[in-house]
């Protein structure tokens, strides 16, 4: 081998017809980790390390007679090499060239392309979820839903949505939709057991779950993790249909591919779990405002750590609810208190669970308050449940809180989730059939408590656009229309409007 091959930037290799090596010059060496070793007059397979085909020895299974090239990965070498083969009389001449970076970035640009593409049809399944859940109308519905959008698709196996029993902590399969497959049959075979699969550690910690391994995954019980290596489902997640700090369900998707869930894919099904929760709590209060009938449950509450019970111990004062607005992860609570010290029962509302107070009126008899409350307190979770506050009172240590739920909701499992995390009892359930208000009485009631300065007060400011955002008309305008003045019909319209809300919220005088 010459100088100019010996100093050459790439790879040479001297090769005989039968295969023997004769020289290599040292950029071959480098590129082949030969080190020290003496290469010469060695076969040609001992020299190149295996690649899959094993294409360059192959190539003088007989003496090669044309160019040929070949580009190839080496797992010895953690190198791809470009090989060019020439015949040349009674020479064979190899030109070796380090293709690895060049191929690493080719790769790293196909599996970002793979991934954009993966998002992208990631991204449509799961706006065509968040799409039929608008429709879906019953939580039986909204399983359906979830289960066949994301069951029935090339990305995963299968998907099933669970929730828990009615009366207990068991968690029982409510839809599924996909493959028919040993691992959904073995699942269900665990819920009807101790039921420690991934999807329940979900709703316990009602935050999602992921498992890239099945088959190796000790946290999963044996059968299922046999049966998904038979089936060849390697990952899951698990997430649960969350509302607030309700947790309704949960649902579980499977995949045959082991990185099936990249961490955009994780927050994009948490978006779906919240939105899939928010439509099961529409539902149910769909439910409640339809329906005929509801069951009323009534609580004895002495949790001394809830924030009313211990106000009202500790200012030996009466509270009662006037008023909730939930708002977000929290509650905007209204209270009237009896007393002389409403300033003592507000510096009693303290903890981590009241996120503020403020005094609406201080009177001689007492006051009223506005307190926000942190939804972990026993009123945001009765909320967070679907249930509708009817009352609740304070006194002595005790609170006494009503509160109704349609007929088809699960009551058993709220009033005992309740129960133990509160110290509360039920003292009394019963249903009832809702008194149904025609319009026409509605404004019967209203007329009978409003004065006809009132109502004209009403009546004129609504048709002269006074409500309307900007106002058609202003105040004065609507006091000269009446031939009053201006304070006079802001006094009858803060009247008749507190007529008008007491009647549309049901609160008393």
């Amino acid at each position: 081998m010459n100088d100019r091959a010996r100093n050459a930037p790439i790879g040479m290799v001297d090769v005989a017809p039968d295969g023997t090596v004769r020289d290599l010059n040292p950029a071959a060496r480098d590129l082949l980790d030969l080190g020290g070793d003496d290469a010469t007059d060695e076969p040609i397979d001992a020299v190149f390390p295996e690649s899959v085909e094993a294409r360059v020895p192959g190539a003088f299974e007989q003496p090669p007679e044309r160019e040929r090239s070949f580009d190839a990965y080496y797992p010895a070498l953690d190198r791809w090499l470009d090989v060019s083969l020439v015949p040349d009389g009674e020479a064979v001449y190899l030109y070796l060239r380090d293709r690895t970076e060049e191929r690493r970035i080719e790769r790293q640009l196909a599996d970002a392309r793979g991934e954009v593409d993966r998002l992208t049809v990631t991204s449509e399944l799961i706006a065509d979820v968040l799409g039929e859940l608008v429709a879906a109308s019953t939580r039986a519905e909204i399983a359906e839903t979830i289960c066949a959008q994301l069951g029935e698709t090339t990305l995963y196996e299968f998907a099933w949505v669970g929730e828990r029993a009615v009366g207990s902590d068991d968690l029982v399969m409510r839809a599924a939709a996909g493959a028919n497959n040993r691992t959904l049959d073995r699942i269900a075979d665990e819920l009807d057991g101790d039921g420690r699969v991934p999807e329940r550690r979900a709703i316990e910690s009602g935050e999602p779950e992921t498992v890239q391994s099945l088959g190796e995954a000790d946290a999963v019980p044996e059968p299922i993790r046999r049966a998904a290596f038979a089936d060849g489902v390697q990952s899951m997640l698990a997430v649960p249909l969350t509302d607030g700090e309700s947790v309704h369900g949960v649902v579980g998707v499977y995949a045959s591919d082991r990185d099936a869930f990249s961490e955009r894919e994780r927050r994009n099904f948490g978006i779906v779990g919240e939105m899939a929760g928010f439509a099961v709590t529409a539902a149910r209060n769909r439910s409640l405002l339809s329906s005929d009938a509801v069951v009323e449950l009534v609580f004895a509450l002495t949790d001394g750590d809830a924030p009313l019970v211990a106000a009202a111990a500790e200012t030996e004062t009466s509270l009662s609810v006037t008023g909730l607005v939930p708002d977000g992860d929290r509650l905007v609570c209204y209270l009237d208190a009896e007393g002389d010290a409403p300033g003592a029962v507000e510096r009693s509302l303290d903890g981590e669970a009241v996120l503020g107070t403020r005094i609406v009126a201080d009177r001689d008899d007492g006051g009223s308050f506005e307190v926000i409350l942190d939804e972990s307190t026993p009123l945001g979770q009765l909320v967070g449940q679907g249930a509708t506050l009817r009352s609740a009172t304070y006194d002595a240590g005790e609170g006494r809180i009503v509160v109704e739920l349609p007929p088809d909701a699960e009551v058993r499992r709220i009033a005992d989730a309740f129960s133990r995390a509160h110290d509360a009892t039920v003292v009394a359930k019963r249903e009832r059939r809702r008194e149904a208000t025609t319009v026409g009485e509605f404004r019967d009631t209203l007329g009978d408590r409003l004065t006809d300065r009132q109502e004209n007060a009403l009546r004129t400011a609504f048709f002269a656009d006074y409500f309307e955002s900007p106002r058609g008309s202003t105040a004065e305008e609507v006091a000269e229309a009446l031939g009053i003045t201006g304070p006079t019909l802001l006094h009858h319209l803060r009247a008749g409007q507190r007529k008008l809300l007491d009647e549309f919220f049901e609160t008393t005088d």
